[in-house]
């Protein structure tokens, strides 16, 4: 990294922030490089490769927002990248590349002095901890590419296959899925479940679900609203997710309840209760845990 210096990296971490705040729900990663990645002239430098692999603008970025990351400026989460309103103040009050870089600098180094085992800088280490760093990164990328291939591989399913695997995953949190809509139009349902098997207790549950890659309106929200009874809980899944104004309408519903299920909570539920499905259910979407050392907890 010797050959960037902390005006220029603070440089392309502006504009990277300045795309990131310009889709306040989150941007995927790869977009995210991609969009900075036209949005800036790159260097002779930049545009090249390392040694070890890797092309170095990408690498010269990525190292650059674990210090944002643990300054409490930017959240990852499997492959989307979001500013937090701290991340915001920073970016508006600190216009100078090499201070709003060398501030994200400093609160990473606060927050790795309070690290078991932390140890202080020696001058023969560097200030950034590139070591650690190229680890953390490492995970990053493992992380986002096994992430990409479980959201291909659910928005590839066959609808019908999809609506079987949410069926499943509501066995196995312990629900009785009493029906599920045979092909052809369904009216606005899926699957009906409760959570005894002869459906006396309450509450009735109604699930729709959504393959598309579109976010759902707040009027597919409110469609599907209408199909619930002040006794029914209505569980939304849909893998393209929610328009801000649908997730609004969904949160303040007074008689109505209804929970909204993107595709990251999806994968969260599946995770949590894959141990509970049945051999037939986890060859819907089999997983398999790698385990990486992590070098900074």
């Amino acid at each position: 990294m010797a050959d960037v210096t902390r005006r220029r990296t603070g440089e392309l971490l502006r504009e990277l922030f300045a795309i990131l705040l310009a889709h306040p729900e989150g941007l995927a990663a790869r977009t995210a490089l991609l969009s900075l990645e036209q949005n800036v002239t790159l260097t002779d430098y930049e545009t090249g490769e390392y040694d070890s692999g890797g092309r170095r603008f990408e690498k010269i970025v990525r190292f650059a927002t674990v210090d944002c990351v643990k300054a409490g400026w930017l959240v990852k989460n499997k492959g989307i990248w979001l500013v937090t309103e701290e991340g915001r103040d920073a970016y508006e009050n600190l216009r100078d590349s090499e201070t709003f870089y060398r501030r994200a600098v400093k609160l990473y180094q606060e927050w790795k002095a309070t690290q078991p085992d932390s140890e202080p800088n020696t001058p023969e280490e560097p200030e950034d901890n590139s070591s650690g760093k190229a680890a953390s990164i490492t995970l990053e990328e493992a992380e986002e590419q096994a992430w990409d291939e479980i959201a291909q591989y659910l928005h590839q399913m066959n609808p019908y296959d999809f609506q079987s695997l949410v069926a499943d995953l509501l066995r196995a949190m312990g629900y009785y899925v009493d029906w599920e809509a045979p092909p052809g139009k369904d009216g606005g349902l899926d699957i009906l479940a409760w959570p005894d098997p002869l459906g006396t207790k309450p509450p009735r549950i109604k699930v729709q679900v959504k393959r598309q890659i579109s976010a759902v309106t707040v009027e597919g929200v409110r469609s599907f609203l209408a199909v619930l009874g002040d006794e029914d809980v209505g569980l939304f899944v849909a893998l393209g997710g929610f328009t801000r104004d649908a997730v609004e309408t969904a949160r303040n519903q007074e008689r109505r309840r209804l929970t909204l299920i993107d595709i990251r909570k999806l994968h969260e539920l599946w995770v949590t209760y894959y141990k509970n499905l049945s051999d037939e259910a986890r060859r819907r979407m089999p997983l398999r845990p790698v385990y990486f050392l992590s070098p900074e907890g």
